[in-house]
């Protein structure tokens, strides 16, 4: 069964455009990558699978439940992450979590404790006097308290510091290794690198690109450094250029030969290609005009 699964899924807010026509598909049992910028369709198209905005247009399920129909039942089964969370700020991080389980009808109190401790969220705290980070960990907690089977999380590490960051991203592993389906929306490129199998790329809110990590930095793609260079080449192709003074690096796709007759006309001591990480994919994707 597939964990999420859309066809021509599409949002508009009046006649400005949200998400169109995006084919999304998610595994069961695997960590997914939702990437793109802000303004991209990210929230968007969590907001509309989980019920909380109607779609204008398509299909989409939810864990095999239709995102419609069965929108309570998909709801009991996610945790859910939004990127911006809010709490009544008169209450305790206790009582907030005590509230979530209970709309669950489940008790989560042992749960909530361990994933404190691990994160350092004090329990007792008002939630009006924390943090922005610590305001994301009591959200992360409400989200994982309960053990779903489907993790949707939108923009999971903004505010946290990175002993937390990793510390989340352990418990995270820990619950995928346990059967969970995990659905991160991020626009931190090296946490999907890091973490993810497959990630999907949305511009303009369309699904441009869907791949298994591995695939995506294997694209083709170059990234090439000249080392102590007089110049940079004179090609088309050329993405992500920094030009540093004496080094100059670029990423290129395209003919090798190509690349080889414009580097003999620039003077350069050493020259290194590498294959890209996903930081690098990312920009070559979202230069393309047209993809």
């Amino acid at each position: 069964m597939k964990a999420i699964e859309t066809k021509g899924l599409t949002k508009f807010y009046g006649k400005h455009r949200g998400i169109e026509n995006v084919d999304l598909c998610v595994e069961e049992g695997e960590i997914f990558g939702f990437i793109g910028p802000n303004g991209a369709g990210k929230s968007t198209t969590i907001r509309t699978l989980l019920g909380l905005i109607k779609k204008s247009g398509g299909e989409a399920k939810v864990l095999g439940m239709d995102i419609e129909a069965d929108k309570e039942k998909i709801l009991q089964n996610v945790g859910y992450l939004p990127s911006e969370a809010s709490f009544y700020s008169g209450m305790r991080v206790h009582e907030v979590l005590e509230l979530s389980a209970k709309l669950r009808k489940k008790d989560c109190r042992d749960e909530a404790k361990r994933l404190s401790e691990r994160l350092e969220l004090d329990l007792n705290r008002k939630v009006g006097e924390l943090s922005l980070g610590n305001r994301k960990k009591v959200g992360i907690v409400a989200a994982m308290q309960h053990k779903p089977r489907l993790y949707i999380l939108d923009e999971p590490t903004s505010g946290l510091d990175p002993l937390i960051q990793r510390e989340f991203f352990n418990i995270l592993k820990e619950r995928n290794e346990e059967g969970a389906t995990v659905f991160l929306s991020s626009h931190v490129l090296s946490e999907i690198g890091r973490y993810c199998m497959r990630a999907g790329i949305l511009k303009d809110g369309k699904l441009i690109k869907e791949e298994s990590v591995d695939r995506l930095t294997a694209s083709g793609v170059k990234r090439v450094t000249l080392h102590n260079a007089s110049g940079l080449p004179q090609i088309d192709g050329l993405k992500d250029v920094a030009d540093n003074g004496a080094v100059k690096s670029f990423l290129y796709s395209g003919p090798a030969e190509q690349l080889i007759a414009a580097l003999s006309k620039v003077h350069f001591e050493d020259i290194t290609l590498t294959d890209p990480d996903i930081e690098d994919v990312f920009m070559h994707y979202y230069a393309k005009d047209g993809e």
